[in-house]
């Protein structure tokens, strides 16, 4: 199997960059086929910008989802960009590696998505009408792939627990792992999550680096998160509310999960 591994942290020696290497070396010694594409060392443009379209007449307004889909549909999206998607088209496992950052993914991993997620990529995609808004949410292009965050926290993790002042951590992920990810499609594994990174010894360190080895091993036999798929039937269309019969005790985040209660599953 083919796997892409996105690295985000501007150390070499960071515990990010060595749970990296860790996760490469475990999976090629497995016998996978792996890239990298680490966003520091490559010096990785973030911002998204008129550089980006180079079709855009001068004279034009930048909408960028307009310009992104005008590129796409070109072939003219940067060169940078179009080796990332035929990564991401290559691969059938996608490995985000990144330390959390003011309760998300670093800038320049945010710019990654932002540039290489063109229109006509990894959203526009599909249909909308009465029975379908569009390919997304379990469909579209980067569908039948794995996807899984390696993140790295400063914190304890009863920081991060279900009454912890950072909040759950399964909430602060949500957005990168509901919306970057099962978004385009991607089945999206449980994360690794470590906590205390800045702390931690380096026997606490090379244990952590085993739990990873450990989590590689199983990259593509592990469960993944039971995401509600858009097109499921759980949702009203156009709406794109989950239906008022499907567990009406929950809302927010975890009713988008299709276990409403333990041991059960509720997709229709």
């Amino acid at each position: 199997m083919k796997t892409l591994v996105v690295s985000a942290h501007p150390d070499p020696a960071s515990l990010t960059n060595a749970l990296r290497r860790a996760a490469v070396d475990q999976l090629e010694s497995d016998g996978h086929e792996v890239r990298v594409t680490d966003l520091y060392a490559e010096g990785w443009k973030s911002a998204i910008d008129r550089a980006d379209f180079p079709i855009l007449p001068d004279a034009a307004r930048l909408r960028v989802p307009a310009a992104s889909s005008a590129a796409f549909l070109t072939g003219t999206l940067t060169d940078d960009v179009t080796t990332e998607q035929a990564k991401l088209l290559w691969a059938d496992a996608l490995i985000l590696a990144f330390p959390l950052w003011w309760f998300s993914m670093p800038a320049i991993l945010k710019g990654w998505i932002d540039r290489v997620y063109a229109y006509g990529f990894a959203y526009g995609v599909g249909e909308h009408s009465e029975t379908r808004w569009g390919d997304r949410y379990g469909e579209g292009t980067l569908a039948g792939k794995r996807a899984m965050l390696v993140v790295t926290a400063g914190g304890w993790e009863t920081h991060y627990g279900p009454r912890g002042i950072n909040g759950p951590i399964d909430d602060l992920l949500f957005p990168i792992q509901h919306g970057v990810l099962f978004y385009p499609g991607y089945a999206v594994l449980p994360p690794f999550v470590v906590y205390r990174a800045d702390s931690m010894s380096e026997s606490g360190s090379a244990a952590t680096a085993e739990s990873l080895r450990a989590r590689m091993r199983a990259l593509f036999s592990t469960d993944p998160i039971p995401f509600r798929r858009q097109n499921g039937g759980a949702y009203a269309i156009p709406s794109m509310e989950l239906r008022p019969d499907l567990v009406p005790h929950l809302t927010g985040f975890a009713a988008h999960l299709d276990t409403a209660l333990p041991g059960t599953a509720d997709t229709p």
